[in-house]
């Protein structure tokens, strides 16, 4: 009894801790006065992660603080929880291997990771090395615990129980291979993808643009391609994508657009170009950065057959209608408990 109460008390601590966390992330992203040695270390890490990857702009850092900072709530990390057997505190470490692909995007492993009661040893990405350290300084501040509950290493993950690694499609086979003998989550590459129905207002097809461009297209929850039904209105589209026509300002965006567009000009395909981003009909899923492929269907059942089909490569798929979808506007804002790959970490980590 003893045991249970104390690992019942260091998670409410633990939840207190990303509770607080989550007020501060919210405060900063809305320019509000925080904890002055918060707004520093988020200041030193948001400028030091623009000079790292160019890629994670001011915008995209904070679209992915303000979804966060939704998160970390008191209610709703209970609200998660309490689907699950009671975690128990031990010393039994997981190794993280984190994707940097997006700003903060490995930090719901390391969160699954130390709410089930875990210890964890992170490998960062070297295109994200700076964001998830500054956001453990800043749980250290209501929980003292957190530096023995997390360690940073830059080579090999070391002597651990369980891991969690994701990488391309070639490192998820070595991931397989060398961590078989434990339990273990191997993540790959996978796109999303969207099926329109026509029917999609004028906000729906806002928040598509949104599944499409935020953070340059580059998540595996970004749209990288469309089916639509015959003979549909691209103008419609266009005129949604146009709020995000500023990302051909960005260098390597711009660089990825202009080199695909020579290739498909000088092969000769037919493309639809509105400036910034290149769509063509193409059956394949995953698209160049810059561009989206659509192909068109007839009847729904022949989309649904073709996503069962590719299941595999497939991390959620956008739609107004259909069974197990997201509605448009939402891919990029996933909940705690929207897993990546549709794998349970929670129920994993507690009972592997």
């Amino acid at each position: 009894m003893k045991n249970s109460n104390k690992s019942a008390d260091k998670i409410k601590s633990l939840i207190d801790a990303f509770d607080h966390l989550g007020q501060q992330l919210n405060k900063y992203a809305n320019h509000e006065a925080a904890n002055p040695e918060v707004d520093a270390i988020l200041d030193e890490a948001t400028q030091a992660a623009q000079v790292q990857n160019p890629w994670f702009t001011k915008d995209n850092i904070n679209t992915a603080v303000v979804n966060w900072a939704a998160l970390l709530q008191r209610d709703v990390i209970t609200n998660w929880i309490s689907d699950y057997q009671e975690a128990k505190w031990s010393d039994d470490v997981v190794g993280l291997v984190l994707a940097g692909n997006l700003p903060l995007v490995g930090l719901h492993d390391l969160i699954c990771v130390l709410l089930t009661g875990h210890k964890a040893v992170v490998k960062l990405s070297s295109k994200d090395k700076v964001l998830i350290p500054a956001l453990v300084r800043i749980l250290q501040q209501s929980f003292a615990e957190i530096n023995e509950r997390v360690q940073f290493v830059n080579d090999r993950l070391g002597q651990v129980d369980k891991v969690i690694a994701t990488g391309s499609n070639n490192s998820s086979r070595y991931f397989s291979y060398y961590f078989k003998d434990i339990p273990h989550i191997i993540r790959k590459n996978r796109n999303s993808v969207a099926v329109l129905t026509g029917e999609e207002t004028e906000e729906q097809l806002a928040g598509l643009a949104d599944d499409i461009c935020l953070y340059f297209g580059l998540g595996c929850r970004s749209v990288s391609k469309l089916w639509i039904p015959e003979n549909y209105d691209f103008d419609i589209l266009f005129g949604a994508l146009f709020w995000h026509k500023d990302m051909i300002h960005h260098n390597g965006y711009a660089n990825n657009y202009d080199y695909n567009k020579a290739i498909f000009l000088m092969n000769q395909e037919a493309i639809l170009d509105n400036g910034f981003v290149i769509l063509k009909e193409d059956e394949r899923i995953s698209s160049p950065i810059a561009c989206l492929y659509y192909s068109y269907y007839k009847e729904r059942s022949e989309v649904d057959q073709l996503i069962s089909t590719n299941r595999e490569d497939i991390q959620c798929v956008v739609s107004i209608s259909g069974n197990n979808t997201v509605l448009p506007g939402k891919a990029q804002c996933p909940q705690l408990n929207d897993y990546a790959d549709n794998i349970d970490t929670m129920e994993v980590l507690l009972k592997s």
